[in-house]
């Protein structure tokens, strides 16, 4: 199964910057990945996109981030990032990396989720 591995999360005070990783393990040869991306879920609320990126680099962010935080990633390490600048309380919320895609057999679609990883934006 495929595993992914986060991290860069943790506190920060307003208007600081914080840099999340997500590294997709496993998947040898089974696996094709295709979207990447990164969701949160804040008390009380439920689990939103934040932005998603495709193989291809077509991206899509949430508009409460847009202008502040950009996705990327490197293809042949499976891994996304989440640049996340001038953070907000609002922001504060555990994120969970997201991988999709196809097995390269069965041509199935195959969903993971990272463990989650907090990040808290307070003074």
């Amino acid at each position: 199964q495929v595993q992914l591995v986060e991290s860069g999360g943790g506190l920060v005070q307003p208007g600081g910057s914080l840099r999340l990783s997500c590294a997709a393990s496993g998947t040898g040869i089974i696996f094709s990945i295709n979207t990447m991306g990164w969701y949160r879920q804040a008390p009380g609320k439920q689990r939103e996109l934040v932005a998603a990126i495709t193989s291809g680099g077509r991206m899509d962010y949430a508009d409460s981030v847009k202008g502040r935080f950009t996705i990327s990633r490197d293809n042949a390490k499976n891994t996304v990032y989440l640049q996340m600048n001038s953070l907000k309380s609002e922001d504060t919320a555990v994120y969970y990396c997201n991988a999709g895609g196809t097995r390269v057999f069965s041509k199935a679609s195959f969903n993971f989720w990272g463990q989650g990883t907090q990040v808290t934006v307070s003074s």
